[in-house]
Order: structure tokens, then sequence, then C-alpha cells
């Protein structure tokens, strides 16, 4: 099937780019990468009356250390952030995910703001947003603003971006501190790579080999990615081993909106997310303990 009719515009600058979108009535797309917009649209699940291609806008690809933090633009793509050293050193979270990716095309054409903007429940990088305390950076004609990831994904495919806003980047917390670990684990759709549940972990260990901070995202379970706060709390102080991460691990789903389909019904992803919570932040311990 072939998409509907556009109008398309490519701007060389993010002051275009928001010219663009304000003036650019009725509905209008970003397009990012188009892993996902691009079939939407071929399918006529969504038919924009115009298109805009934020490819040739500068200011949209970076990758910069920012402190305690790593900055990523918008239309950086996975295999940029993949062979960043910088990435690779400060947040290989990001790496394990991002390697877990669809196949070498989506991970060459996908991109970071293109992910997080989608807000697929599927999608495995809204996972590690959630785990690594991200902050996205929205700019639009009036200015820009930060919005904790925790309060960026709000429904299926529905973010807290308002129509004439842009994501500019995201600034993923660093994890490169001693005793630090991290892993990303997820049960993948045969059909489609995506996760059916997705678990990023986060572990700090004292210098008793105690769990200091634990830090979980899941994705694919629920109708938007979620941290999972009493898995957090509960980890506080324990040594992790498997009955203190039996038992944290237990409450992983609680409070979750689980999805239900022909592949994985709500109790199966229940589980799933109980299991894989568990192994991710088993192997970040095992990191953090390497680490140490």
């Amino acid at each position: 099937m072939y998409s509907g009719d556009f109008a398309y515009y490519a701007p060389t600058s993010l002051g275009e780019m928001l010219t663009l979108l304000n003036n650019a009535k009725p509905e209008v797309k970003v397009l990012a990468g188009g892993q996902s917009l691009i079939p939407l649209l071929k399918l006529r699940l969504a038919s924009p009356a115009t298109l805009i291609d934020a490819s040739q806008v500068p200011d949209l690809r970076m990758i910069a250390d920012s402190g305690n933090t790593i900055t990523l633009g918008a239309m950086t793509t996975y295999f940029q952030a993949i062979d960043s050293p910088l990435v690779q050193q400060r947040c290989p979270l990001i790496i394990q995910a991002l390697r877990q990716v669809g196949d070498p095309q989506v991970r060459a054409r996908g991109t970071i703001g293109g992910s997080l903007a989608h807000a697929d429940p599927a999608g495995d990088l809204p996972a590690v947003a959630m785990a690594l305390d991200a902050e996205i950076h929205a700019v639009s004609s009036n200015g820009e603003r930060s919005i904790a990831a925790a309060n960026f994904f709000t429904d299926v495919l529905t973010t807290a971006l308002q129509p004439n806003e842009v994501l500019k980047s995201v600034s993923f917390t660093a994890t490169d501190q001693p005793a630090t670990g991290t892993a990303y684990v997820k049960h993948r759709h045969p059909a489609s790579g995506y996760a059916v549940v997705g678990v990023a972990a986060v572990v700090r260990l004292g210098a008793d080999g105690t769990c200091q901070e634990a830090r979980v995202g899941i994705t694919g379970a629920g109708a938007h990615a979620a941290r999972a706060r009493g898995v957090e709390q509960a980890l506080a102080g324990k040594t992790l081993d498997e009955a203190a991460l039996d038992a944290a691990c237990a409450s992983a789903a609680d409070g979750l909106d689980l999805m239900s389909d022909t592949y994985a019904s709500d109790e199966f992803r229940a589980h799933l997310t109980r299991v894989l919570a568990k192994r991710a932040l088993a192997e970040a311990a095992s990191r953090a303990h390497s680490q140490a």
C-alpha cells in the first residue's frame, strides 16, 4: 500500500524547522529515522498533511559529555551511539540495549530521539531512559524545557511533547562510577524483534557489598515504559543474593497497566517482568562487583 499525499519539507536549521512546525496545519509529523513512521504511512495508519524531515538539521546530531550526564542529540543514530567511545565508557547500558534493537539496517537508520518521541510501548530505549534518569530536552518557538523520563511517557505512542515541540536531545545519567553495573535483558517477539518485556537495570554497591542504589526500567509489559519503584526500594541496603532478588522482584509487575495480545497474555507479561527483572539485576550486580 502507498501513503496518502503530503507536503514534504527538509529544513537545514532548527529555527527553520520550528517555523515550519508552527505554520504547518493541520496535522504534521516529524520524520527522524523513519523506522516506525514510514510503515505507518504506507499502511495509512498515519496520514499527515505535512512531513518535516529532520535529517538535515545539524543541531540535532551530537554526542557530548555534560559532567554527570552524557547528552545525545535527537538525530543521533543507534550505530553512532554504539560506536561512540564516550557512550561506551560512561553509559554502557545504552549500548547493551541498542545492540538488541532490530537488525543492522534498523540500527543504521533508527535514532535516539525518534525512538523516545514515538514512545512505542515495546521499544527498548524507553526502559533505558527510565533506568538512567534521563532528561528529555524539548524545544519550540517559545523556548526550551526539560522533561524527566518518568513524566515523559504518558500512554501508548503518547508523550508529554506538545504539538509545537520537537525533541532536541536527551541527557542520560552516567554510570561510570566504581562498583556500578548495568544490564538490559528482554524477551524478544519472534516475529518483530520488539520487546514483549524488556528490563533495564542499574546497580550501585557499597563498600560492604550491599545495594546502595538500584534503578529498574520496564518496557513492553504495560502501555508505556515505567520504573519499578517497589523493586528498587525493596533492594536498598540488601545483599543482592538470590533470596533478596526473588523477594524484591515478586512485585516487579505491580502497578503496571499490563497489555495482552495473541502472543502474550497479561499474566504471561507479569511473569516475564518478574523473571527478567531478577535476571537484569543479577547481571548488573555481577558487573558492579567486578568494578568494585
